[in-house]
This record gives C-alpha cells, sequence and structure tokens, in this order.
C-alpha cells in the first residue's frame, strides 16, 4: 500500500489547521497510518529565520522569503518520501501551493514557483479552504504577521489560490460554513479518493 500525500491550503485563519487535524484524526480511527505535516516547520534552523522575517526581525525580498519557505519544504523531502513509501498517509497544513499563491500576490513568477519545487513530493489531493480576506482579519484580531495585516495582497493571494484550484482542480470548500460541515466533506472526498485509488 503506498502513502498518499494531502495537502490543505487557503489563507490564513480558513481553517486549515483544524481540518488537518480532524481529517487526520478520522483516518487514525479508520486504522490509517497517518502523519501531520505543517509548513512552516518553525523547528528547523531555516523555519527559525522564517519564523523571524515574519516577526519582523528581518528584512528579506520577495524572491528571498519564498526561496526560504520552499527550501523549509525541502528540509522534509526525504522524511516525506520515507513515510510514503511505508505507506503513511502524510497531511499537510500548507504544501507548495502557498508559494505559488503568495508569491505571484506580490509580483513573483508563478512559472518559476511551480518549477523550484518540482523536485518535491506533489500531492495527491489539494483542498482550498476559501474564505474572504476580511474573514481571515475578522478571525484573528491581534498578533497578526506581516502577511496577515494586509489586506489587499490576502485578495490577490485568494485570486490566485482559486485559479491554481481551477487549473489544477482541487477540491474548493467554502470555508465560511460550520466546521463540522467542511470535515466532514473533506472526510467523505478522501474516502472516495482512496476507494478510487485502491489505497
Amino acid at each position: 500500500m503506498r502513502g498518499l500525500l494531502i495537502a490543505f491550503e487557503g489563507l490564513d485563519q480558513s481553517g486549515k489547521q483544524t481540518q488537518a487535524e480532524r481529517l487526520r484524526d478520522v483516518l487514525v480511527e479508520e486504522q490509517r497510518l497517518v502523519r501531520l505535516l505543517s509548513f512552516p516547520a518553525y523547528e528547523t534552523a531555516i523555519g527559525e529565520e522564517i519564523g523571524r522575517a515574519l516577526r519582523g526581525l528581518r528584512d528579506y525580498s520577495s524572491e528571498v522569503m519564498q526561496l526560504l519557505y520552499v527550501a523549509n519544504r525541502y528540509e522534509h523531502k526525504t522524511l516525506i518520501d520515507t513515510e510514503r513509501a511505508r505507506g503513511t498517509i502524510l497531511v499537510c497544513d500548507r504544501y507548495l501551493a502557498s508559494s505559488v499563491a503568495y508569491g505571484e500576490a506580490q509580483g513573483l513568477d508563478a512559472g518559476w514557483l511551480i518549477d523550484v519545487q518540482k523536485r518535491l513530493p506533489q500531492p495527491d489531493l489539494t483542498f482550498l479552504l476559501d474564505i474572504a480576506p476580511d474573514v481571515s482579519a475578522r478571525r484573528k484580531a491581534q498578533d497578526r504577521d506581516r502577511y496577515e495585516r494586509d489586506l489587499a495582497l490576502l485578495g490577490r493571494v485568494r485570486e490566485s489560490y482559486l485559479r491554481l484550484a481551477r487549473q489544477y482542480e482541487w477540491q474548493v470548500l467554502d470555508a465560511n460554513r460550520d466546521r463540522d460541515l467542511v470535515a466532514a466533506e473533506v472526510a467523505s472526498a478522501v474516502r472516495r479518493f482512496l476507494t478510487s485509488s485502491a489505497l
């Protein structure tokens, strides 16, 4: 049984962590081998530097920030490959598409952002949890990082995410709804995928 890589994408406060954890719990109950990953992974040296930049302690260009995010994922490439080989379902809170959406919103070339990540394991299934920027702002009124405070930027990020979703046929879910309804849709979609893939 080969493993699976599932990514949750969306704006900050769209419910990615909540839905990733809910899916993990469902799959564990169904006796699947599951591992939850979250990016950026702040526990690494590169992740620590990303954290400093997001808190305003570093002033990197958009290109450098996205390369840090990508490098942070490459730090986990061996882990992801190993886990998938042993049949683990990896559930990611953010993954490849976040660099494309946020980078494109800052004027970077989407093709470059996709190309620089081609050697990373690609997701089997991606969920876009869609909310408007003002909803993101209402859900977290304080301690917002440099991206979370820029609603115009978040609007462009959302547009990029929706374009990518159409292009790559992701599952787009209205994340304004009750989290239980969203979780049920996610679980149903994953079960269908597992059945159709005979995993």
